[in-house]
Formats: structure tokens, C-alpha cells, sequence
């Protein structure tokens, strides 16, 4: 068949479950000319998908995660081989032995009900109902999730390659594949042992052996595969005379990192409490030759005894039916691991037309197939990915050390209760800006995003909370990662002037001929202004989808400042710059300080030769000048609805940018503030947060920033998409709860009339307000004053519709 663009041709390589979902699934839309290639045998190839257990629970606190496993269930469910279908509906269990567990689990439900997820908390008499195997006297609760179960992952490989070669495609086994062929950045054709294959697009969906794939075609795969036990009882009494594969829900025992499921009368059990045992992808011995030396596949290593005892001694205290119980078998499951457990998706701009479709459970396997068939044929996925985005890593976490490091700790944090601000431990510090040293010496309290130390408040403002009166108490959970301080510095910069280190913050550089109008037609709003403005914009993708916002500062004719979000805005606007455009991150070699508040002015203006009034320096204004002996950028910005700029300078003079305007500021009571009181500043204005509050899920409309749209000017990305949408349904919803001392923390479900109606994305306690503040998505129209609940850790919370911006409506604070 000879390649079209409507009908390309595509080899994927690996036929686990992932790459037969993705042949089905690429054929169903028209691309047949489909070739899966696949190192060991297709019954049972000898990748993670050949012994997975199967256990498809899916909720999760990451909305994408959940989408990508309901697809599956859904998808699975509708899928048979001679009458035994793909998925086994028992449901799922989850139990709590702790105080702290129980509480995870009202929030997991949490989850559940936000994203779409049936589930609810049972005691411990249910729980027993469900498994009558286990001790109901250790458990305090669960819960119960009835339409999780076991996915037949080998079937529904079969079910999928029957329905891909029918409309098609060709499925080879005992293909090694040796090389990748390219030319001029795009990829030709995968070499095998047995032959060649052209190509316009190749996926890799091999699994832990993505990396050796990604060698191949010289990208980088951030994927770490780790063996994990998986045992299998002996025959069990209790379950004698059960015909059926499971019949009681599949089950988790998070507190001892264990999970269980039925084996018709025997329990398979999966532990994740021991070592982590790291495997190298390069050293994964070959199909045949792993069969040679007694192993069942490649991917099952030799059981290790002595990492069981300990997680044996916790399922008999759970059951205390295995007490007579002998392990019949066991092996260590080789799956894999990425940094932040998220897995690897998208096209390669270094060699395009190679895709990652890697780091992927059997949970997710069918959503992400479908969502990277849609990317592939219609150039979007039809769910955010960001998370999943193989450009969402930093360069400096990319070194085989922190993959290594950071996927082993993956490992050990799977059952883990992680908080949402909860930081890595290790390695840090591995980011620091040039003000680290003076944050240290203010006892500033970091954490970490993106690899970068970020301080969340400084102990040195401590005898500030003093002034402030009584805060309310907050529980345990909220308290994690929090400090009253936050709010004695969100007081000081209203009242006076505040440094935010926002060096962390993305910056971009595009120049050359053609900046203007390459940035005009990426971005959403006008940016035809003379060299000095700076301009909120949007960057759409072809749908309308929200991918960033960004700010523009135009600082000459055709150099231009961009203010970016991740390193996904830097791989687009690199994908789309034509000839003679150059665009480079420059956040390393650059910091930046926020100085904001009432006397911000009175602070910078006697350091600089330029005049800072507002009259001869407008809000969303730049200015190349000086601070002192610094050669500064000075943008007329602010995040937290304060007068103030943002300070830019290179990284080396960054120090002595900071001394000098510490130095300055003392006798105006200066103080350094960090990201807790930011957050708060910023929402109670209504700032919207990429990735949080918006995404390519969303339009600029609904999402409550259409003003950064101007439909009445040229062309620009998503423009014939926008004008094509209708009424929105939705809207990012600000709410202010009426309790005064009830803080949410985002991801709860939000019920209106006592139903599911949205979700909360962004939250934090509004100092100035004395309320806490929460941004939801909810049905468009709900006017201000309208009631709503939000479940927090299973308590419904009173909360009211209100009016944006919530704070200084006017902008009178901003403009002065």
C-alpha cells in the first residue's frame, strides 16, 4: 500500500496492550496501513502486559489519569473473545487501617465524585461483606468503587489485533527492531532483523524497553523500569468450589503497600514495600534467550524471599485465612516508572514523525491509545495531556541519575499518602536562583516545582503574624506546607512592599526578522503595539483550546520577551518558527524580582535614572534601565493586584540586584514573601493558573480570559475554531465559602442542588477577605449569591457564587 497523508504509514513497535489498543484504534479513524512490530511472541509477548494483574482502579487525584482509565474500563468492557469478555466488573475495594488512611480515602472519593467516578466511604462491616477473607477488626473503613475490576489484558490484545487486521493492519511477531532511519529531522523507517520497514510515523510503545527505542532514534525517554513482587497462593479453603476467575472486588491495602486479587481459589497478591529493584533497559535479556535460562518471560525476574517476609506478615494479619497458607509462585514484574509517575506521550520535535507512547499501565492503556490516535490523525488529543507531555521535564531532569532516583521513588510513593504541595526529598537542592543564600538567611521554607527551590513563606516574618490577630485553626491536612505566616505577608504587601522571587517563572527570547508577526499569528491577542508594550495573549491550539497564556513584552522592534509557562510552550513555538525566527529559553542564565505593594515606588523609583510614575511608566509597560549599578528589564506587572514590577536581570548581577533593593527597602519595611501568600493575593484578583484553573480542555471564554482575544484582527491560531463555538455550558466560577475558618485546597467536587456539578481547581485563603477563595468549573449562568456545597474530606462546605474580581474591582490599587 502506498503511503497518502490521508492514510500514512505507521509502524508501531510493541505489541503489549498499549500498541494493539493503538492499531485499533489509529485503523478506526482511517489510518490502515498499520504495521505492529514485536520482538517475542503476540500471544504472549514477554512485556509488562504479558503477567500485569490486571487491577484497573480508576480513580486518581489527576483527572487525566482517571479520564484515560474510564476510557479503558469502557472500552475493555465492550470487548469479547469467544464469549469471555475484556473486563471482569468486580469492583475495587480500598481499606483504611489508619485515621489518616480513612481520611485519604474521603478524599479519594473526593475525586471520584469530581471526576465522574461512581464510589462511595463504607465501614468496616461492609468491607467485610465484600471480602470476607479479611479481619474486620483492623479495618476502619473503605472504599468502594463498583465498576473498577480486572482488566483481561492478554484477551483484549487479541480482541483488538482481530479488529486492526480486519480493517488492515499487520501484526508481526519476532521482530527485533535494530535502528531507526531518518533524514532531515524526520523519521523513514524502523530497521528489524528480519527486514525493513518504511515509515512516515513510528510510535514507540515498547515499554520498559522504550529507552533502548529512544536510543535508536536519539530521543531521550525519562522512563525507569523497577521489579515488583507479585505472589500467588496456594489453594485456599475459604474459597474452595469457585469456578469463577474473582468474584469479590479487586483490593487494596494501602498502608502496607499491598493489593490483592482472586485467582479463582487462590489470592494473587502485588507488594509494593519492598527495596525498590531497579532493572536496566539495556540489559533485559531477549525472549528466547530469558526462556533459555528458566524464566517465564523477560519481564518476570526471580522472586526474592527475602523482600516478601516482611509484606507476607501484613496479609496474614489482614487475612487471617493465609495463616496456613503457602506461596504457590511468584515472580518480580518488571514495570515502569517515570519521574512523577505520569506517563510519556507526544511527538518528538528533534525526529518528527516519532512518537512515545510509554510508561503506561493496563490501566490507562486503551484512554491513552485513544488520545494519541486522535493526536496523530486530527493533530489534537480530545483530553488534556500536559501532564503527560514528553517536553514536561526540565533538562536537569533528564539526567539517567534523577530518572533513576526520582522513578525509584515512584515506586516507594505509589500507596504513599502524598500531599498536593508535598516535595521531592531528593535530589534537592538541585534549582536555586542567585537570591538562594538571602532566602536561606530569612529561614525561608521551600518547595519544589520543576526542579526549582521555591520559598513558600520565610520564618524571618514570623513576629509579623503578631499584628494580625487570631487566624482560624486549620486541620491537619490543610495545615501541611502552611505557615500563618503567609498571611502576615500577604498583609505586608498590601499595606507596604514585598520581594517575590519569580525567577522559577519561564522566560523566552524570540528575534529576528518576522518575530512580530510570528508571534501575532501564534497568540490570541494584538500585539502590533510599538517596542515598550507588554501583552496578556493566549496561545490556542486548533480548536480553541487554551495550551498557555502568556505575556509579551515587546522590547525592541523584532526582539521580544515572552513569559511562558513550560517547556511545552518552548517545543511549540520552536515547531512553528519559520526561517530567520529565533526562539531560546533564557530563564537559566535570568532571575527575576517582584516588587509589589502601596510603596513599591517609593522603594525602586530612587534607584533608577527613569521615571517610574505612572505617567511616564503605565500599567503593562517595559523598560530596559537600571536599579543601581544593575542593568534591569522592568516590566509594569502584577500577580497579586499591587502596584509593582517585575525586575529582570541576568543571573550573575541577580545578588546584587536583590542587596540593593534590600538595602533600600529597610527603611520602608521591606519584607521577602513567598508563594503561599502569592497564591492568595492572586486569586482573591482572579488570576487564572495554566494547568490548573485552564487548559487546552478549555476556551478562552468560558475559562473567564476572553478579554485576551481580539476576534476583529488577523488570522491567528484557533481564531476559525473560536468563532465557530457556541453558548458556553460552563464557566471558571469563583465561589467564597462562608465559613470563615473552612479552607478547601482544590480537585473537591462542588454539588449544586445536592448533585455533582463541578469541581474546584484553584483554592487558598484570601487574607484580605477573610474567606477562603475557590475557583471551580461549573454550569455557565449560576449567578452571584447562588449556594453550593464543597466536600472536603467528606464534609459538605457551604460556599456562595460571587462577582470577579473579588478584590478592587476598579484596578485603582494596580493603576497608580
Amino acid at each position: 500500500m502506498s503511503s497518502t497523508p490521508e492514510n500514512p504509514r505507521v509502524v508501531v513497535i510493541g505489541a503489549g496492550i498499549v500498541g494493539c489498543s493503538l492499531a485499533d484504534e489509529l485503523t478506526a479513524r482511517g489510518w490502515t496501513d498499520v504495521t505492529v512490530l514485536e520482538q517475542g511472541p503476540l500471544a504472549a509477548p514477554g512485556g509488562s502486559t504479558s503477567h500485569a494483574p490486571g487491577l484497573v482502579f480508576q480513580t486518581n487525584p489527576s483527572k487525566t489519569l482517571t479520564a484515560l482509565a474510564r476510557y479503558t474500563v469502557e472500552k475493555f468492557s465492550s470487548l469479547d473473545v469467544d464469549g469471555v469478555s475484556c473486563f471482569h466488573q468486580v469492583g475495587g475495594l480500598e481499606l483504611a487501617t489508619t485515621p489518616e488512611r480513612l481520611a485519604e480515602l474521603h478524599r479519594r472519593a473526593g475525586y471520584a465524585a469530581s471526576w465522574g467516578v461512581r464510589g462511595e466511604i463504607v465501614g468496616a462491616a461492609r468491607c467485610k461483606e465484600l471480602w470476607p477473607l479479611i479481619d474486620e477488626s483492623v479495618v476502619l473503613g473503605g472504599f468502594h468503587t463498583p465498576d473498577d475490576g480486572l482488566a483481561r489484558a492478554l484477551l483484549a490484545c487479541q480482541a483488538q489485533i482481530a479488529r486492526a487486521t480486519a480493517r488492515g493492519a499487520r501484526f508481526l511477531d519476532r521482530h527485533t527492531v535494530t535502528g531507526i532511519e531518518q533524514t532531515d529531522g524526520r523519521v523513514t523507517a524502523v530497521v528489524t532483523d528480519r527486514g525493513t520497514f518504511p515509515a512516515d510515523h513510528v510510535v514507540s510503545a515498547a515499554g520498559f524497553w522504550g529507552p533502548v527505542i529512544g536510543r535508536m532514534a536519539g530521543v531521550g525517554v525519562p522512563l525507569q523500569p523497577l521489579a515488583h513482587q507479585y505472589a500467588r497462593t496456594g489453594p485456599l479453603p475459604e474459597l474452595s468450589g469457585s469456578t469463577a476467575e474473582a468474584s469479590k472486588p479487586i483490593l487494596r491495602f494501602q498502608d502496607r503497600d499491598l493489593y490483592f486479587r482472586e485467582h479463582t481459589d487462590r489470592v494473587g497478591i502485588g507488594s509494593y514495600a519492598h527495596r525498590p529493584l531497579p532493572v536496566d533497559p539495556f540489559a533485559v535479556l531477549p525472549y528466547d534467550e530469558a526462556r533459555a535460562r528458566n524464566m517465564d518471560m523477560p519481564s518476570s525476574y526471580p522472586f526474592t524471599d527475602e523482600d516478601w517476609a516482611p509484606s507476607w506478615a501484613d496479609c496474614r494479619q489482614l487475612m487471617p485465612a493465609l495463616r496456613d497458607a503457602e506461596i504457590e509462585a511468584g515472580f518480580n514484574g518488571v514495570f515502569s516508572f517515570t519521574p512523577d509517575g505520569m506517563p510519556v506521550l507526544g511527538e518528538s520535535r528533534q525526529l518528527r514523525g516519532f512518537w512515545l507512547a510509554e510508561a503506561v499501565w493496563v490501566t490507562h492503556s486503551a484512554g491513552v491509545a485513544k488520545a494519541v490516535a486522535e493526536w496523530m490523525v486530527d493533530g489534537r488529543p480530545s483530553i488534556d495531556l500536559h501532564e503527560c507531555d514528553l517536553t514536561r521535564f526540565e533538562e536537569a531532569q533528564r539526567s539517567p541519575s534523577y530518572v533513576l532516583e526520582r522513578g525509584a521513588r515512584q515506586f516507594v510513593e505509589v500507596y504513599d499518602v502524598i500531599h498536593p504541595l508535598q516535595p521531592m526529598e531528593r535530589p534537592r537542592p538541585l534549582r536555586v536562583s542567585p537570591f538562594h543564600a538571602r532566602q536561606q538567611q530569612l529561614g525561608a521554607y521551600f518547595l519544589e516545582g520543576g526542579g526549582w527551590e521555591r520559598p513558600h513563606w520565610y520564618e524571618a516574618n514570623a513576629p509579623l503574624v503578631d499584628a494580625l490577630g487570631p487566624l482560624p485553626e486549620r486541620d491537619a491536612w490543610s495545615a501541611r506546607h502552611w505557615s500563618p505566616v503567609a498571611a502576615a505577608e500577604a498583609k505586608a504587601t498590601r499595606e507596604g512592599v514585598a520581594l517575590y522571587d519569580m525567577t522559577p517563572l519561564r522566560r523566552l527570547e524570540v528575534t529576528g526578522p518576522g518575530s512580530l508577526d510570528f508571534l501575532d499569528r501564534m497568540t490570541s491577542n494584538n500585539l502590533r503595539k510599538k517596542p515598550g508594550a507588554v501583552t496578556y495573549t493566549l496561545l490556542l491550539d486548533e480548536s480553541g483550546g487554551i495550551r498557555s497564556d502568556l505575556t509579551v513584552a515587546r522590547l525592541a522592534s523584532d526582539r521580544f520577551q515572552v513569559g511562558a509557562n513550560s517547556p511545552a510552550d518552548l517545543d511549540r513555538l520552536l515547531r512553528h518558527a519559520p526561517a530567520g525566527v529565533h526562539v531560546r529559553d533564557i530563564t537559566s542564565g535570568t532571575c527575576c524580582v517582584g516588587v509589589w505593594g502601596p510603596l513599591a515606588r517609593d522603594l525602586v523609583q530612587p534607584l533608577t535614572p527613569d521615571d517610574f510614575s505612572h505617567e511616564a511608566f503605565g500599567y503593562f509597560r517595559a523598560k530596559e534601565t537600571y536599579i543601581g549599578h544593575v542593568p534591569v528589564t522592568a516590566m509594569r506587572l502584577s500577580y497579586v493586584g499591587e502596584l509593582g514590577w517585575e525586575l529582570y536581570t541576568t543571573a550573575d548581577l541577580g545578588l546584587r540586584l536583590w542587596d540593593t533593593l534590600w538595602d533600600a527597602g529597610r527603611e520602608l519595611g521591606v519584607i521577602a514573601a513567598g508563594r503561599s501568600a502569592f497564591n492568595s493575593l492572586r486569586l482573591e484578583k482572579g488570576y487564572r493558573a495554566w494547568g490548573v484553573d485552564m487548559t487546552d480542555e478549555h476556551d478562552p471564554f468560558e475559562a473567564g480570559v476572553g478579554f485576551a482575544v481580539r476576534m476583529d484582527r488577523d488570522d491567528f491560531v484557533g481564531k476559525a475554531a473560536l468563532a465557530r463555538k457556541s453558548e458556553a455550558t460552563r464557566r471558571l466560577t469563583p465561589l467564597l465559602l462562608d465559613d470563615p475558618a473552612a479552607v478547601v485546597l482544590g480537585k473537591e467536587p462542588v454539588y449544586l442542588d445536592g448533585l455533582p456539578a463541578g469541581y474546584v481547581t484553584s483554592a487558598s485563603y484570601g487574607y484580605t477577605l477573610g474567606r477562603c477563595v475557590a475557583y471551580a468549573w461549573l454550569p455557565a449562568g449560576l449567578p452571584a449569591g447562588t449556594g453550593v456545597h464543597i466536600e472536603y474530606v467528606g464534609e459538605k462546605v457551604p460556599a456562595t457564587v460571587a462577582d470577579e474580581p473579588l478584590f478592587d474591582p476598579k484596578m485603582t490599587r494596580i493603576r497608580r
